[in-house]
């Protein structure tokens, strides 16, 4: 008889040793004992058993690490003591002046440095009492951070439970995407039409921050970890080492290449013999840290505002080459913004065949006066995909062509336009092939049409298999044809047919929000449905008339009477209104929409730089879905400004007028507010 079967109690108890231990001897030891298929039996095994005796899940059950229910928002969480950041050196004249700071601090020299790698990830403090996982949080603003512990449930090389347990322990250290995960994610994306991530500490960031954890899981993140914060019970460590060793006999994963050094000759060749290793890590670095092993000595030292006085990074500089334009091409992302993007001759840069860059837009195409033929020079400053800094002119060939953006996609042959106050141009086609995997799963997202079970893998497959070609042929799946595809079984097609089946009777706000209309978010989508009342009248109404209804600007006025100008976009209502699903409002989205309650009710709100888990669109969404309306100018009147990485000339427009600048972490918490659903 089956040992479940038999006793699920002990054989659930035996899993879960042996998951724990496989866990460390893969991701700790580097020493793995078995197969990664033998691995997943396991943990199918232990779900198995869960899910057939609830009663038996437990808080470090590896269950848990698969994702559960989306999250609506995260918590904020104050640190326990601050989680600061590091200042920085360029140079060894740097390093020695730092060094010459952190003596006149404590009034003796340092005898002994530790030299560790500085992962491009981002910082985390993981708290356990009684040597189970109780919290996970981010480093936010070094004071008050964000609770993801769902998210780094879903991290294998994160214990859930201590080898040693411990009444508390606080563990600080860095997570981070390895390369062939990264690899991996932006093929898929690439293949499916969205943009890849820029390097690997964007993709970690926004896969920590993903409101499913089940999509973080897929994300295949991993960390290190690097100060032993604090633990009650026992004696605190001495020294950082002491620290690094009691964190691996706790569980820890911790580097390997963390160096000891007795003298400042020693610090600069621990720095130089990091860096002669980055391209063979598995994870990108971007420097080294260097910290006074004298624990004493550190608390002596203490910190300024920002930075601890006993630590601080090496940065390594920029890493570029020469070569040589060979075409200019324009690639559609998932959102449709069309970006222009380099094919060069191949180079060596960091370790890798270079043969693409990035252009980002027209703007910065334009700046740069890149035209093809040009010798450029390109860089990879902790950026995986290399950028074109600069050209050089003096070796450009005669009657070379400035670069120009297309007027129409380049994939469906839509309209191409670029908004006045924006930098991206995009295509205006719904049906677009290099949008329609987003365009799906925006379609059954949750404030759309609701679809559970149309996610990421099942779109895949549809795709894949040419069964869908936009959001109305979703309406035509049959449970037949989706249980023919792998890991589906006849009930999971039986469920996804009856969720699509109860989509079409969603309220018109679902589907005005779900069909992806530039600038039409969730509270767009709802003032929409209450004044006009149908899809029809939203397709005959004049630009003029969208104007007037309150809380619709010209911006969001234009792009509704842009969508139905489009001959295909109209198509495709028709087929969605055949299939039977809602295009009138119900009764009760006729009632007036009381504005909301947040801290972007009646703001305008203008957006600069990239967010680390946020379209602008998606950013936009969400503004407008707290009742902000969203500006592309900065001026007297904006009340804020959300800036993310690589901010324009908007930021210094904003600080000069005295506008409030809102970082990622703060938009984050800003926007954690939602509206109630009336659905």
């Amino acid at each position: 008889m089956n040992a479940s079967k038999e006793d699920p109690r002990a054989r659930a108890k035996v899993l879960r040793e042996q998951i724990a231990h496989h866990r460390r001897t893969y991701y700790v030891d580097d020493a793995p004992e078995i197969s990664d298929a033998e691995y997943d039996a396991l943990e199918r095994e232990l779900r198995a058993i869960e899910a057939e005796h609830p009663e038996l899940v437990t808080p470090d059950s590896s269950s848990l690490r698969v994702g559960g229910e989306p999250s609506d928002a995260f918590v904020n969480v104050r640190h326990r003591t601050p989680l600061l950041s590091l200042d920085n050196a360029y140079s060894e004249d740097d390093l020695r002046a730092w060094d010459d700071r952190l003596t006149r601090a404590v009034g003796r020299s340092v005898d002994r440095y530790v030299v560790e790698p500085k992962i491009d990830g981002l910082s985390i403090a993981l708290w356990y009492r009684e040597g189970l996982l109780e919290r996970a949080v981010t480093r936010g603003d070094g004071i008050v951070g964000e609770d993801v512990t769902a998210n780094v449930r879903t991290i294998r090389s994160i214990p859930d439970r201590l080898l040693r347990p411990a009444p508390f322990v606080e563990a600080r250290g860095e997570i981070f995407m390895p390369r062939a995960s990264f690899q991996a994610l932006n093929e898929a994306r690439r293949s499916s039409g969205e943009p890849p991530f820029a390097n690997p500490r964007n993709a970690a960031a926004g896969s920590l921050r993903l409101l499913d954890s089940g999509m973080t899981a897929s994300r295949k993140l991993d960390g290190f970890f690097y100060v032993l914060a604090e633990i009650e019970g026992e004696d605190p460590p001495y020294t950082h080492v002491e620290g690094l060793a009691r964190l691996e006999a706790l569980g820890f994963r911790v580097n390997p290449l963390n160096a000891i050094c007795r003298s400042f000759d020693d610090v600069m060749a621990g720095i130089d013999a990091i860096r002669g290793l980055r391209d063979q890590l598995e994870y990108e670095i971007d420097g080294a840290v260097v910290k006074a092993d004298d624990l004493d000595l550190q608390r002596h030292a203490g910190s300024t505002s920002k930075f601890p006085r006993w630590a601080v990074a090496y940065k390594y500089p920029p890493e570029q080459a020469q070569t040589r334009v060979l075409h200019i091409v324009v690639q559609v992302g998932r959102t449709g913004a069309l970006t222009p993007v380099a094919e060069l001759a191949p180079v060596a840069l960091a370790g890798t065949t270079v043969s693409r860059a990035t252009l980002h837009n027209e703007d910065d195409v334009a700046r740069k006066d890149v035209r093809v033929g040009d010798t450029v020079v390109i860089e990879k400053a902790g950026e995986i995909i290399p950028q074109v800094m600069r050209v050089v002119t003096e070796r450009r060939a005669k009657g070379a062509k400035r670069f120009s953006m297309p007027k129409v996609c380049p994939v469906c042959g839509s309209q191409a336009v670029r908004e006045e106050g924006e930098v991206v141009t995009r295509c205006t086609g719904v049906s677009c092939p290099a949008k329609r995997r987003e365009a799906l799963l925006h379609f059954a997202s949750r404030p759309g049409m609701d679809i559970q079970g149309l996610g990421d893998a099942l779109v895949d497959q549809l795709l894949g298999k040419e069964l869908v070609h936009d959001v109305a042929d979703v309406y035509g799946l049959d449970a037949g044809a989706l249980g023919d595809l792998p890991r589906m079984g006849k009930k999971s097609a039986e469920n996804v047919v009856g969720e699509i089946e109860a989509s079409k009777v969603r309220l018109l706000h679902r589907l005005l929000f779900a069909l992806g209309i530039r600038h039409v978010g969730e509270r767009a989508a709802r003032v929409l449905a209450s004044s006009v009342g149908s899809v029809d009248a939203l397709e005959k109404a004049p630009q003029s008339s969208l104007e007037a209804i309150p809380e619709i600007g010209p911006k969001t006025a234009a792009a509704v009477r842009m969508f139905f100008d489009q001959p295909r976009n109209r198509e495709l209502i028709r087929r969605l209104a055949q299939a039977g699903v809602r295009t009138e409002a119900a009764e009760e989205e006729l009632a007036p929409i009381r504005p909301p309650d947040s801290a972007f009710a009646g703001k305008t709100v203008v957006l600069t730089g990239t967010l680390p888990d946020l379209s602008r669109d998606e950013a936009k969404a969400r503004i407008e879905a707290l009742g902000g309306r969203v500006s592309g100018t900065v001026s007297k009147k904006t009340d804020f400004l959300i800036a993310g990485d690589e901010p324009g000339s908007k930021l210094d427009k904003a600080v000069k007028l005295g506008v409030r600048v809102v970082g990622p972490e703060e938009f984050a918490r800003m926007t954690a507010a939602t509206i109630p659903d009336r659905a």
